[in-house]
C-alpha cells in the first residue's frame, strides 16, 4: 500500500476516533469509567473472536507477544483517558489527548533510533504552539481529570510507536487479526483490576438507548474496525506522521462538544486549530511544495 493511502485510512479514523469522546462522555452518565471500559472491550473480543478466532492455530510466540505489549499501552491509555472523561470536557480531554503528538516523535527516536524529517520536526512544532493556544493552559485550572489524561497521552505515544515495531514489512492479515484479538486480551484486564479495588463495593450501570449507542459506536466501530484498520495500515507510514495525523482529533472532537454538548469554542480557540491543521499540512506537503520551487538539477 502507498503511504499516502494508509495516511487517508488514518485521517478516516481520526474523524470517527473524534466522536469517541462525545460517546465516552454520553455513556459515563450511565456507568463508571472502568466498568465502561471492561464492556466496551468485551464487546470487540467478542467479535473479534467470533470472526478471527479460526486464526488462533497460527498464533506464534512473537504475535502473541505484539498483542499483548501493543495491548497493555491501548488499555492503560483508554483507561487513564475514560477516567479523565468523568472529570474534565469532551474538549479539554481531547486536546490533552493530542499531547501524544508531541511525545510520539521523542519516543519513536528511543524505540527505533531512526532519523525524524525535518518537514516532521516542524510539523510537530507549529501543531505544539497551536495545541498550546487552542487549550490555553492555565495551572491553577487544572483537575484530576487532566491529570489523568495527560498520563494516557504516554501511553498513546508507546503505542503508536509499537505498533510501528510490531507491523512494519508484515503483511500476512491472520497474524495482523491475532495481534488485534490479544490486544483486547491484554487491556481488559487492566480495567478488570480498576474495577475490582474501586468500584466493585458500588457498581453503577444504569440501562438506557443512550449507553447502548454509545457502546456501539466506541465498541464495534472505534474499537473493533478501527483496531483492525490501524493494526493494518499504520505500517506503511511512520509513528510521527500518524501522530501528527491522530492531533486533528481534538479538533473534530471539540466541533462535535459544540454541537451536541454545548462546549463553545472562542476566537482564541479557532486560532489555535488553524494553526494545528497548519502545522499537519507543512509536515505532510512541506517536502513536495520544496521540491517543486528548487528541483534538484542533476
Amino acid at each position: 500500500m502507498k503511504a499516502w493511502k494508509a495516511e487517508l485510512f488514518l485521517l478516516m479514523m481520526t474523524f470517527i476516533w473524534g466522536g469517541t469522546f462525545l460517546f465516552t462522555k454520553v455513556g459515563m452518565n450511565f456507568t463508571s469509567p472502568a466498568l465502561y471500559v471492561i464492556i466496551r472491550y468485551s464487546i470487540a473480543l467478542t467479535i473479534c473472536l467470533i470472526i478471527f478466532g479460526k486464526n488462533l492455530k497460527a498464533l506464534n510466540r512473537q504475535t502473541l507477544i505484539s498483542g499483548i505489549v501493543l495491548g497493555l499501552f491501548l488499555g492503560g491509555g483508554f483507561l487513564l483517558q475514560t477516567l479523565g472523561l468523568k472529570y474534565t470536557t469532551v474538549s479539554k480531554s481531547a486536546f490533552i489527548t493530542g499531547v501524544s503528538v508531541v511525545l510520539t516523535p521523542i519516543v519513536y527516536w528511543f524505540v527505533e533510533k531512526r532519523k525524524i524529517s525535518y518537514w516532521q520536526i516542524s510539523g510537530v512544532i507549529i501543531v505544539t504552539a497551536g495545541l498550546w493556544i487552542f487549550t490555553n493552559p492555565k495551572f491553577d485550572n487544572i483537575n484530576i481529570g487532566d491529570v489523568l489524561t495527560l498520563a494516557s497521552t504516554f501511553f498513546w505515544a508507546f503505542y503508536i510507536t509499537y505498533m510501528d515495531v510490531f507491523t512494519k514489512g508484515k503483511s500476512d492479515f491472520k497474524e495482523t487479526s491475532l495481534i488485534v484479538i490479544f490486544q483486547f486480551v491484554a487491556a481488559l484486564p487492566l480495567s478488570l483490576i480498576y474495577f475490582l479495588a474501586f468500584e466493585s463495593s458500588n457498581i453503577f450501570l444504569v440501562f438506557s438507548k443512550e449507553l447502548l449507542y454509545s457502546l456501539i459506536y466506541n465498541a464495534i466501530l472505534a474499537s473493533f474496525f478501527l483496531t483492525i484498520i490501524h493494526t493494518s495500515v499504520q505500517r506503511y507510514t511512520t509513528p510521527v506522521k500518524a501522530a501528527l495525523i491522530f492531533s486533528l482529533e481534538p479538533v473534530i472532537a471539540s466541533y462535535l462538544a459544540f454541537l451536541f454538548l454545548n462546549e463553545f469554542m472562542n476566537t482564541i480557540e479557532f486560532i489555535g486549530a488553524a494553526i494545528l491543521l497548519f502545522g499537519i499540512l507543512i509536515s505532510e506537503t512541506g517536502e513536495y511544495f520544496i521540491s517543486k520551487i528548487f528541483p534538484k538539477h542533476s
